[in-house]
């Protein structure tokens, strides 16, 4: 006859994944003991063995109640099924461990003196590990025990992401450049680690001050850290996830880094980074990787960063190589949400910054990037709005008379002005009125590019100056409610006080549409002065509204009331919108 032990006992399932247990606390150990089915502790929950028996000696039924007097009686003074259902002695030991609870030990204390310490041993393992290296290289058992140890001691220094206070203590000890020196380690998941400490403790996350940050921050660019970056970005082979990993931290540390403008400058200018990033761009990859995004999208932190890096780009011929990955996306798109979504965004914002030099302007009218960006306005879909804001900004500045004349010569006038008289979102409306202001200024008087720009406006009975004074009357009255809140908050205030808030209500303006109004002015401006019958047209729709001519005058003489710069642009702006406003008077 079976044992009711042996009746009830769980069957040993069969078990093919071996998992790692989590190491316990002692003292969980004790709190959370099963009991065995003889109520007693000790077993740790195991099933208690059975000795074999005569089937006479076995008792049916309960037991038995013990004795008054029986030791190890199980903890039940409330009855049968109210008790601990342990025995006092059990009782007595986690009585014991629960009253040693608030006297855990303490977590070790962060500060200077841990950190001379680790420091210490963090050194020790470095000159071990590379003595071991030296004696016994061609037999890497010798040396793999103290490459382990280095490993767990390069991963320990995570903490010091949670006390930026001791960053410049742990540059001064030096031991930011035997981290850094870690990148050329022979074995790459040595340097991989180095990398992915970099990118956690120069992480925007980390709640360092800035000068902390600067500290640490230093020391890794005194120690070539830019340059070991680019050394390991030609070792790493991305098929191997460990590596795929290391070229993304180092990608992660070239965007922190870059966070501060002189050394994103110095970034682009002292090292082989752009030429590397250009490179990574181009590799053909479908899907998309996340790697290849992100190299796309610190390049576009560079260029956005830095005129020289723009420059540098060009040298490079970068936009040659731009514009041809962005050829294939001229009438398709990337699928939504995808990680070749965001590389063609990233791609078009490189193209925007570097446009805004004259370099870039020259480089994409050789690269034929005008007509390419027009391609995409007739057929793109999710390119369209991106290639409309590359051709305003290539259009812009002293430079872009050339990006224009070549607009014009390839058909964009069309483009633009249909465009134009259908319903926009405000960001498209402000990118096109922006080309026609940039249209307008810098094709030369009595261009053919000029006279087929006017004309534009012209024909049709004036269709478009009408839609532009339409537009104007929009955002006339957004500007106008923005100005009577500004008008209110300013009763009361101080000098000292309104020139604190002047940027705040700068700002609140151009959300209104004050940058449209102003360039629609411009533009309404340009035609009175070109076309007497643009004049007689635009005086004729004002006067709907009992307006005249000195609104648009007033409009441009806010503009140049505004600008305090002396730099060649400013002047020659100032300079044409005094010209204007003596058309108007």
């Amino acid at each position: 006859m079976s044992s009711l032990d042996d009746l009830f006992k769980k069957p040993a399932l069969p078990s093919n994944k071996r998992k790692l247990e989590a190491t316990r606390d002692p003292n969980e150990i004790y709190k959370a003991a099963k009991l065995s089915p003889n109520g007693h502790a000790k077993s740790n929950g195991r099933a208690a063995q059975v000795e074999e028996e005569d089937d006479d000696d076995i008792e049916a039924g309960p037991s038995m109640p013990p004795a008054d007097d029986e030791e190890d009686v199980p903890d039940d003074d409330e009855g049968r099924f109210f008790g601990g259902g342990i025995s006092k002695d059990e009782s007595e030991i986690l009585d014991y461990m629960d009253g040693q609870e608030s006297a855990d030990v303490a977590p070790e204390k962060i500060d200077s003196a841990w950190l001379r310490k680790l420091a210490l041993n963090f050194e020790k393992k470095i000159t071990k590990n590379s003595e071991l290296r030296a004696k016994f290289e061609d037999d890497p058992q010798k040396f793999m025990g103290s490459e382990a140890d280095l490993d767990a001691d390069i991963k320990a220094l995570s903490i010091l992401s949670e006390h930026p206070e001791l960053y410049g203590e742990f540059a001064k000890l030096g031991c930011v450049g035997s981290l850094v020196g870690l990148l050329a380690h022979e074995n790459t998941d040595i340097a991989i680690d180095a990398v992915e400490i970099i990118s956690e403790l120069t992480d925007e996350d980390v709640e360092a001050e800035e000068e902390q940050w600067n500290e640490i921050v230093d020391a890794m660019m005194e120690a070539d850290l830019m340059d070991l970056l680019v050394s390991n970005f030609a070792r790493f082979d991305e098929s191997n996830e460990s590596d795929r990993s290391g070229v993304y931290h180092a990608l992660s540390v070239l965007e922190n880094v870059a966070s501060r403008t002189e050394l994103a400058e110095k970034i682009g200018q002292d090292t082989g980074v752009l030429k590397w990033l250009l490179q990574r761009s181009q590799k053909r990859e479908s899907p998309v990787s996340q790697n290849k995004q992100y190299a796309a999208e610190v390049l576009a932190i560079l260029l956005q960063s830095s005129e020289l890096n723009r420059q540098k780009i060009c040298d490079l011929d970068g936009v040659d190589i731009l514009l041809q990955l962005l050829a294939s996306y001229r009438k398709r798109d990337p699928v939504k949400g995808s990680e070749e979504e965001e590389f063609v965004e990233n791609i078009f914002d490189c193209l925007t910054c570097i446009v805004d030099t004259a370099a870039g302007k020259s480089k994409l009218v050789e690269a034929e990037g005008v007509e390419l960006a027009l391609i995409m306005l007739k057929e793109g879909k999710m390119s369209k709005s991106r290639a409309l804001r590359l051709i305003d900004h290539a259009l812009g500045g002293q430079a872009g008379a050339a990006v224009c004349e070549r607009l014009v010569e390839a058909a964009g006038l069309k483009i633009i002005f249909s465009m134009f008289m259908k319903k926009q979102d405000s960001t498209t409306t402000e990118h096109l009125l922006g080309i026609f202001s940039s249209l307008l200024r810098s094709l030369p008087h009595n261009s053919p590019g000029r006279i087929r720009t006017l004309a534009k406006f012209v024909e049709k009975e004036y269709e478009k100056l009408g839609k532009l004074i339409t537009l104007r009357r929009e955002y006339a009255k957004r500007v106008a409610l923005v100005d009577e809140q500004i008008r209110t908050e300013q009763r009361g205030l101080g000098p000292e006080e309104r020139e604190e808030m002047a940027d705040e209500w700068l700002s609140r303006r151009l959300d209104a549409g004050l940058f449209c109004l102003q360039t629609i002015d411009v533009v309404l401006a340009w035609c009175v002065a070109e076309d007497p019958g643009a004049e007689k047209k635009v005086r004729q729709l004002l006067a709907e509204r009992d307006e005249g001519l000195d609104l648009l005058r007033g409009t441009l003489q806010e503009q140049i009331d505004t600008m305090s710069g002396d730099s060649e642009e400013e002047t020659m702006v100032r300079d044409m919108l005094g010209t204007l406003i003596q058309f108007l008077t």
